[in-house]
């Protein structure tokens, strides 16, 4: 079978509403990519390295390939994981040969709608994978990937991505991000994002270590509750000044209870003494949430939050193949009793932007398109995770627009580290966008030149405001 997507994919199946859409999609399909919230190695972009092999490429880097796979008997070792920290022995050729036997797995998955619009718009692969086709297939994008004109760079400045978000650590140097800002032949803006999650919980693993880190970094000692506030401070400001427009923070819940100083500074103790209880140690983390939203009207960074993830619920998966290999699940979410003291506080203060993403999406319409329709702080994050699929994407715009609108939303998140993916994750949202504006323009909910508004602002004005973009 020939690999060849419809030019109308995602679009309504009624011919005249399908029509509205195509006319709609015409306006964005070409224009430039914001990525406010992703997980590329800005590295990739300063070492301009050929990626090693299609495999690599397109499978052991891309947890939504790998879980899926392994759902259906296929072994992570088979994949290509490292085990225990030891780099894997299996041919790129047989792991690649997994995802061609496994096609009929990803049918109807957004994965297999990312997939086809790599092989087929990126790379030119005509043929369908499959057991007979697998060879052909690697054999071509073997030999592409070798070329100059499929190096990072390259594909950077053929996907049209204007601003590339990165998530890092409050330590991190950023020296890749300094050197692509200073060179002049690269275009594009590359800019970190604040991700402090490994600092909020005493007693974690590697608490004690991460503090250290920033302290080394920040040249500010961390062994009290009041230095490690001033780092944070400090490394923001750093942030800030290297490009970076917001923080993300991914924690179990959204409490944001604030603790007094002194109960803090007695926790943080307990902390490095190994002696935390389990209570504390959740006070202590919803009260640095708290503490976040605070530093946020100070310093102006957006701040991110989805909470409501179980993270490595498998725990042998975890223990051999580390974080991010596909058993992070999700959970039930709350928002609006659990920031209550952050919005009683800090809601309409005019630097405040917290985004508010979530993998519960009854929480949609109960509460934050609720928040965001009523605070000016609070945006409606994109689906994203399990959630950015087409029909999520049409499930998200019918709960949210009823109450907060689209200006009000994130513009569409990609949260990906497998680079290829990134112009056809966006390619899904324009196109679920114009099916669902083009159903408001047929039932006569808005005129056709309202909607082309709307459609350019999803994809330009709306992420640019809500992330504080410079464009």
């Amino acid at each position: 079978m020939n690999l060849s997507p419809s030019p109308d994919r995602l679009f309504p199946a009624d011919p005249g509403t399908r029509q509205i859409a195509r006319r709609l999609y015409d306006q964005v399909k070409g224009a430039p990519i914001l990525s406010p919230h992703g997980h590329v190695d800005a590295r990739l972009l300063t070492a301009n390295e050929p990626f090693p092999n299609p495999a690599a490429l397109f499978i052991t880097s891309d947890h939504y390939v790998t879980r899926l796979l392994h759902a259906n008997g296929v072994s992570l070792d088979d994949l290509g994981l490292a085990r225990f920290g030891v780099p894997s022995s299996v041919s790129p050729r047989s792991i690649w040969s997994k995802l061609c036997d496994n096609w009929s797995a990803f049918a109807g998955t957004p994965v297999r709608y990312w997939l086809e619009s790599e092989l087929s718009e990126i790379f030119g692969v005509t043929e369908t994978p499959g057991p007979a086709t697998a060879n052909a297939i690697y054999d071509l994008l073997e030999a592409k990937l070798a070329t100059d004109e499929f190096r990072p760079r390259a594909l950077f400045e053929r996907f049209n991505i204007r601003v590339l978000a990165t998530t890092d650590d409050p330590a991190d140097d950023l020296a890749a991000h300094r050197a692509l800002r200073a060179d002049p032949t690269f275009a594009g803006d590359v800019i970190p994002t604040f991700r402090a999650d490994r600092y909020l919980t005493p007693g974690a693993q590697g608490w004690g270590a991460s503090l250290d880190a920033l302290a080394a970094a920040s040249d500010i000692d961390c062994s009290t509750y009041a230095g490690l506030l001033a780092a944070l401070r400090a490394r923001r400001r750093f942030f800030l000044d290297n490009g970076a427009t917001s923080t993300d923070t991914g924690v179990a819940d959204a409490g944001s209870e604030p603790l007094s100083d002194s109960d803090a500074e007695r926790i943080h103790s307990a902390g490095l003494a190994g002696t935390v209880s389990t209570a504390d140690a959740i006070a202590y983390r919803r009260n640095l949430v708290y503490r976040s939203a605070e530093m946020s009207t100070e310093d102006g960074l957006v701040m991110q939050l989805h909470p409501g993830v179980l993270r490595n619920s498998h725990a042998a998966t975890y223990a051999a193949y580390g974080p991010d290999t596909g058993n992070d699940l999700p959970s039930v979410g709350s928002f609006t009793r659990p920031l209550s003291p952050i919005l009683e506080h800090f809601g309409t203060h005019p630097n405040l932007h917290l985004v508010l993403f979530t993998v519960d999406e009854t929480v949609f319409s109960r509460e934050i398109a609720p928040l965001a329709g009523f605070y000016p702080s609070v945006y409606a994050g994109a689906p994203w995770w399990f959630l950015d699929s087409p029909a999520g994407i049409s499930r998200y715009r019918a709960a949210v627009t009823d109450s907060a609108g689209f200006a009000k939303t994130s513009g569409f998140i990609d949260d990906t580290r497998a680079f290829c993916s990134i112009p056809a994750r966006h390619d899904t949202s324009r196109r679920s966008d114009a099916a669902f504006l083009s159903g408001l323009v047929a039932t006569h909910q808005l005129d056709e030149d309202e909607a082309a508004t709307i459609a350019v602002d999803l994809v330009s004005t709306i992420p640019a405001n809500t992330f504080k973009l410079s464009l």
